[in-house]
């Protein structure tokens, strides 16, 4: 079981997307997540997001012409997420799926890669890159408290992946050595 579920018991969906939505509505661009994807692949190309919530950037990309699919293991939080459309939504858990899919880019935000159930982080980076494209692109997001940016690199060289860039926010903020995020992107061969 992932750690979100264990930690938030699989009931936050509504209350999760209600915090946003105020957010966005005081202002607060929420969407930097689908914006520094759409920097990296144009619209077209095929989308996973990797533990989507309640969708809130894979519907953003879809909006922006994107075919997107998201893959989630909180069924409350796929409950927000399938009242819009556009977007194909999968209830799994990212360390054990069977499902087989084809993308330009696997998008993990908000946290995902430290909320996987402890052990399997590195099986759940080889998955992601399998649903990769030659030349697709791996790109997560997360806390540096939480995981430090050079574990997350080795389950990526594991992967077989190729380190592109790291950034200190979504909005693309240079990386620093005491950046409190970190926003890397691999590469498929």
């Amino acid at each position: 079981m992932s750690r979100w579920l264990q930690e938030t018991g699989g009931t936050r969906g509504a209350s999760y997307d209600e915090a946003f939505r105020e957010l966005a509505a005081s202002g607060v661009d929420v969407h930097g997540e689908a914006a520094y994807v759409a920097a990296l692949v144009a619209p077209g190309a095929g989308v996973v997001d990797a533990g989507c919530g309640t969708g809130r950037v894979a519907v953003e990309l879809a909006r922006r012409g994107y075919g997107v699919v998201g893959i989630d293991d909180d069924a409350s939080m796929l409950e927000v997420a399938r009242a819009t459309g556009g977007v194909r939504w999968e209830l799994d858990d990212l360390a054990t799926t069977t499902l087989t899919l084809a993308a330009d880019l696997v998008v993990a935000a908000g946290n995902v890669v430290v909320f996987l159930e402890e052990g399997t982080e590195r099986q759940v980076v080889q998955r992601m890159t399998s649903w990769l494209l030659p030349g697709g692109l791996l790109v997560s997001g997360w806390r540096t408290d939480r995981l430090a940016p050079e574990e997350y690199d080795r389950w990526c060289a594991f992967a077989g992946l190729e380190p592109v860039a790291r950034h200190s926010t979504w909005d693309g903020a240079a990386w620093t050595d005491d950046a409190t995020w970190c926003v890397a992107v691999h590469r498929h061969p």
